[in-house]
């Protein structure tokens, strides 16, 4: 049955798709739960360990069965990079964050300039702009002093300052203002799924989505302190 061919490509493209949506999503979350604690403690073990991301992701861009996942990791391998920065040196000062974040973007976009590393560009722009959204509320919600409280005190007495963080969440303004980020983030990651089959956007839209479930995942965890 001739007509059976282009049904199975379609099948076959949508779940590699839904693949590369849920591989840059779990990508995002894996460093809150591998990178955080590590580079707490060894923030040149972890900045060392950006050699061994990107290295296995080139390693794996040369294998063409292969090739999208390392293009995925070369991505990751750029956010592990200014994660480990930031999070093991310039921690305590939430106004550089996101500049330190976005150290990678002029790779990215040489990248997508010379048509290499697509995917893992995408990646890492989706992930920049969640970044960008997160800080921008804590921001707005004037939490910065709590940010450099948390970074300066022992892991024993944040839930103290976790508590006094959730009540000022607790607040309408608060949740209209989460609200419309939330909206916003939604409308990204449909618009980067729904309005184009590249499999770059796809990877964009997982990257974007994770910021709602690692922001959603620090709320609870201040709501539960």
């Amino acid at each position: 049955m001739p007509w059976l061919t282009p049904v199975s490509d379609w099948l076959a493209r949508s779940s590699l798709q839904i693949q590369v949506f849920g591989a840059a999503l779990g990508l995002v979350i894996l460093p809150v739960f591998v990178q955080a604690p590590l580079v707490r403690y060894f923030p040149w073990v972890s900045l060392g360990m950006t050699l061994l991301w990107l290295g296995l992701g080139v390693w794996l861009m040369r294998r063409p069965a292969w090739q999208l996942w390392g293009d995925l990791i070369v991505g990751f391998g750029w956010i592990w990079l200014t994660g480990s920065l930031y999070w093991g040196w310039f921690r305590w000062e939430p106004v550089v964050h996101l500049p330190i974040e976005a150290l990678g973007l002029p790779i990215a976009l040489v990248c997508l300039m010379g048509g290499w590393g697509r995917v893992g560009s995408y990646f890492f722009l989706g992930s920049l702009l969640g970044t960008a959204v997160t800080d921008l509320y804590i921001n707005w919600m004037h939490l910065f002093p709590t940010w450099r409280q948390l970074m300066a005190i022992s892991p024993d007495t944040a839930p103290l300052v976790l508590r006094a963080a959730s009540a000022t969440l607790q607040t309408d303004v608060a949740a209209c203002r989460a609200i419309v980020l939330v909206l916003f983030l939604l409308v990204a990651t449909a618009i980067a799924v729904t309005t184009s089959r590249q499999l770059a956007w796809w990877a964009f839209g997982g990257a974007v989505f994770s910021t709602l479930i690692v922001d959603g995942l620090f709320f609870l965890t201040a709501a539960l302190a």
